[in-house]
């Protein structure tokens, strides 16, 4: 029994739960919250790694760029493309949201919620200080979103300068002290591996909490939170569809790239993508096709497709800014422009962190709901149907990992276009 239920796809047992969870919320109706437990514990488990998730990934994000002196044209022409359609992807969730309002009308009184933080005025000068991580320590213990954030990045730049210079040392350097720092950089990227496997594990809970926070909302709310949850994928992969169909295909037309071509060559990483929900897991096929069948120099792709599995989410960018106004709206939380501000930054940097696997993107959402002060009991809402909207989300990922590689190597003359061409004859 135990293999059967194992050896079947995650999404499966997840959607099953689902399923199940709202037949049996709709039956049993407000005694469905004594199950909720289940819910809660998984939801702890997701808090739990919104601190180590984020510090591990974004320093070993930072040091897998390299060293900070070599990067030259190909680092910063595919960071700065990933930074922008990061920023517009996330700007587009926010302008789904706020049109369509999801969450509006949806009675959630008979909701018991925890303490939600009343937002403080907004001063720039005070936001730029709380970005100072003044006591890491207390940042981490307070879960303060931001300013680990700062601090992550900046150990990662401080390991490459230091590799740097430890690479330059001459050889009288005592043979104990050469190679720690890359010692340290080995030992951040066995963190992330780590946690992204601590994630994983947790991941397998999914259908369990899904069950238990599924019969909950339904049994509570009743079939509005089901119509609710329906809008909400919807947008979702509306939204994926646009970024995908007018920012890349904008940006292959501007790089003079064939479009029929890119998506015949790119259509396997795609499909692994969706059907895994992981970017991590499709690298090595995202490689193949943007080296074989799109015509990129190897060192080229190497470099970008492995940095923008790392850094580029755009689909997850898009979400978490829908899924914020989502809470907001079910629960009644005013957001201001500066918030929204808040929540573009974050979304976008924080998507760093959000690893590329399975589920990566509850952690960064949970982060994002305590810097803003949207409860966390959105995402007992949203558990539910994350998994179905992650497929999505990654196959937007991925397609936006090889659209700047494309682009990038036509700006520099490092792609093959005949490749190309004949993927656009297949």
């Amino acid at each position: 029994m135990f293999k059967a239920w194992f050896a079947t796809p995650l999404w499966a047992r997840v959607l099953l739960a689902l399923i199940l969870g709202a037949i049996v919320g709709y039956f049993w109706g407000e005694g469905a919250a004594s199950i909720k437990i289940v819910g809660d514990i998984f939801i702890d488990f997701i808090k739990m790694l919104i601190v180590p998730l984020i510090f591990f990934s974004l320093v070993s994000g930072v040091t897998a760029i390299g060293d900070l002196g070599k990067l030259g044209s190909v680092g910063w022409r595919a960071i700065l493309l990933f930074v922008i359609t990061g920023q517009i992807a996330v700007w587009l969730g926010l302008g789904l949201g706020t049109f369509f309002a999801p969450g509006i009308g949806l009675d959630t009184s008979g909701i018991e919620m925890g303490v939600v933080p009343e937002p403080a005025p907004f001063d720039w000068r005070e936001m730029l200080r709380s970005m100072i991580p003044v006591s890491p320590v207390k940042v981490m213990a307070d879960v303060n979103v931001l300013p680990l954030i700062v601090f992550s990045l900046l150990v990662g730049v401080g390991i490459l300068l230091a590799r740097r210079d430890e690479d330059t040392e001459n050889a009288d350097t005592p043979g104990a002290t050469r190679g720690a720092v890359a010692a340290v950089a080995r030992a951040f990227d066995a963190g992330a591996v780590i946690f992204q496997k601590v994630t994983m594990v947790i991941m397998e809970l999914t259908p369990f909490g899904v069950f238990a926070l599924i019969a909950w909302v339904v049994g509570t709310l009743g079939l509005d939170a089901v119509t609710a949850l329906g809008k909400l994928v919807a947008l979702n992969y509306g939204g994926c569809v646009l970024i995908i169909a007018i920012m890349y295909v904008a940006i292959l037309l501007l790089s003079r790239v064939s479009v029929t071509g890119f998506f015949r060559g790119m259509i396997d990483a795609i499909a692994v993508a969706y059907s895994t929900a992981s970017s991590s897991a499709t690298l090595p096929v995202t490689l193949r096709c943007t080296q074989r069948n799109l015509g990129v120099s190897r060192p080229t792709s190497s470099f970008i497709v492995s940095l923008g599995s790392t850094i580029n989410m755009d689909g997850t960018a898009m979400y978490l800014g829908l899924a914020t106004l989502f809470g907001a709206q079910i629960f009644g939380v005013d957001l201001s422009w500066a918030d929204y501000g808040m929540i573009a930054l974050l979304a976008t940097v924080g998507s760093i962190g959000a690893a590329g696997i399975p589920g990566g993107g509850l952690v960064m959402m949970g982060a994002i709901f305590t810097a803003v002060g949207v409860p966390l009991e959105t995402i007992a809402f949203v558990a539910g149907v994350d998994r179905i909207m992650d497929m999505m989300r990654t196959a937007t990922n991925v397609t936006g990992d090889a659209t700047v590689t494309v682009a990038t190597a036509t700006m520099l003359g490092e792609i093959d276009k005949t490749e190309l061409a004949s993927a656009d004859d297949v």
